[in-house]
């Protein structure tokens, strides 16, 4: 069942910003981490309240459930001096992290009461784990396991999770 829901380029943007400033030091380290905290922003909001928060699309990669538009999002808000995009070493053997770092302050009032909730919920729960760790996470949930790679992740899948909220 194609993705019924349009993007919100502003509300994603300001998702971006918001997750940037409120993990770990002001940063977040590595796409795929990014991709996973998204993911789970847009299927838990869609588990509880039947709509995601970006209306962004995700498709199942070896590494996990991966955004359709956030690389271009994300080098909207670098061209608009609103994020940093930059490279950070991580451990000897290993590629540098791609960082992501808020320049501005998100802009909270683009977000209703509950997916401010949702936002917080998802940094609690996700924002201290490794990309490697959500990536663990992420294949052992419905919505990745129900299709083949490159293939679609339909938000309905999230049903099939059993979140506890």
């Amino acid at each position: 069942m194609p993705n019924m829901f349009k993007l919100n380029e502003e509300k994603y943007k300001n998702v971006i910003l918001y997750l940037s400033k409120n993990i770990g030091n002001g940063s977040v380290w590595g796409k795929k981490k990014m991709y996973k905290l998204l993911y789970y922003l847009d299927f838990d909001f869609f588990e509880k309240y039947e709509k995601p928060i970006t209306g962004d699309i995700y498709h199942k990669l070896q590494m996990g459930p991966a955004p359709s538009y956030f690389d271009v999002i994300a080098l909207e808000l670098k061209k608009e001096g609103r994020l940093e995009i930059s490279k950070g070493k991580t451990c000897a053997g290993f590629n540098d992290a791609v960082v992501y770092k808020a320049l501005e302050e998100p802009n909270a009032g683009s977000f209703t009461k509950e997916e401010k909730k949702m936002l917080d919920r998802v940094i609690k729960l996700y924002g201290n784990k490794s990309g490697s760790q959500l990536e663990t996470l992420t294949h052992k949930e419905a919505p990745y396991l129900a299709v083949d790679e490159g293939e679609e992740m339909p938000l309905e899948l999230a049903h099939y999770r059993g979140t506890d909220f």
